[in-house]
């Protein structure tokens, strides 16, 4: 596994997203299982570990604290605040909120400080920008936090070029986490382009389109909680249309020699070196597969051809539905 700059850090060209574990596709996973995936990420390479307040409203950032404390200095730990679950209605049930006011964002770190049993978080993201709350006074509590040894680098999460560069010029922003993928391609429309101009590091999420490009789905066999359910992608008129993308696409990756998680990794690691994508997965086969992505070579005609065959003309609707685009301030198609 070679590494790639991000900020102050150097970690593994691939990362780990520790969502999937607890949270957004079902049912989390048992502990072991979790645990299973975790360490053999970590005995593979993997240095870079994300994870955030909102995963299973903070049962994500514990299993991760808990898990790889004893290595917790051979690691860049990465979280996120800015949307946690929050008992509005004083019955116990959370519900999730945005929230990026300076005293929340103080809040939701010294209890990630505590579930993850660390002293200091390497990179901590705002997970959201709070439209009500002036992206200048969110990061400038971020940079409280840098100055009281509490984290030590600031991100940004599903944000505009603009937004970005507001962030940028009160604090430096370390890196910007955004789904990227072949299927998702607006990142490509200002914020990689702004991250290059920044030195800022784009963490690409969703790298493998949240399961679609692993192989055919089965959309009646999602848990009533899978987040994509909610995707207009995947309804099951406009998932019928992107699978004739499909086929061609497992074509690409025969003749690649590689499996199809592989390609659309591998895709994105040959963009660009200030790319660092952070698969997930709850199967550690799957974590396997992905990981050994950093061995395929492409060769720019086969690029040229995955960029013809699935881009942002020829999927077939939103990543988000408008609920999920209002909550996002990142540039779209």
């Amino acid at each position: 596994m070679k590494n790639r700059k991000l900020g102050p850090f150097q970690v593994s060209e691939i990362g780990l997203g520790c969502m999937n574990l607890s949270h957004a596709y079902g049912a989390p996973v048992s502990f072991e299982q979790a645990e299973r995936v975790l360490l053999t990420a970590f005995d593979q390479g993997v240095t870079f570990f994300d994870t955030a307040a909102l995963y299973g409203f903070g049962t994500n950032e514990t299993l991760v604290g808990q898990v790889l404390k004893k290595h917790r200095q051979k690691f860049t730990l990465a979280s996120k605040c800015g949307m946690t679950g929050v008992d509005v209605k004083g019955d116990g049930k959370l519900v999730r909120v945005i929230d990026g006011r300076p005293e929340t964002i103080r809040s939701t770190c010294e209890a990630a400080l505590k579930r993850l049993q660390t002293d200091v978080i390497d990179l901590y993201y705002l997970h959201r920008w709070d439209k009500k709350v002036p992206i200048e006074d969110s990061v400038g509590a971020l940079s409280d936090l840098v100055r009281q040894g509490k984290i030590q680098t600031i991100g940004l999460s599903e944000v505009s070029a603009a937004t970005l560069r507001k962030a940028h010029a009160v604090h430096p922003i370390t890196a910007v986490q955004t789904e990227y993928s072949l299927w998702t391609r607006n990142p490509e429309i200002a914020v990689l382009k702004a991250c290059q101009e920044l030195g800022t590091t784009f963490v690409a999420f969703s790298p493998v389109a949240r399961g679609f490009l692993c192989g055919e789905l089965n959309l009646q066999a999602f848990d009533a909680k899978d987040i994509r359910k909610s995707m207009p992608r995947f309804e099951s008129e406009n998932y019928v249309a992107n699978l004739k993308l499909l086929a061609p696409f497992e074509q690409l990756a025969k003749e690649a020699g590689c499996s199809p998680a592989q390609l659309a990794l591998a895709w994105l690691l040959h963009k660009d070196s200030n790319i660092i994508p952070i698969p997930g997965t709850t199967s550690v086969e799957h974590l396997m597969d992905d990981l050994a992505s950093v061995n395929v070579k492409l060769s720019p005609e086969l690029i040229q051809q995955l960029d013809q065959l699935v881009n942002e003309k020829t999927v077939v609707g939103n990543r988000y539905n408008d609920l999920a685009n209002s909550e996002v301030d990142t540039e779209f198609f």
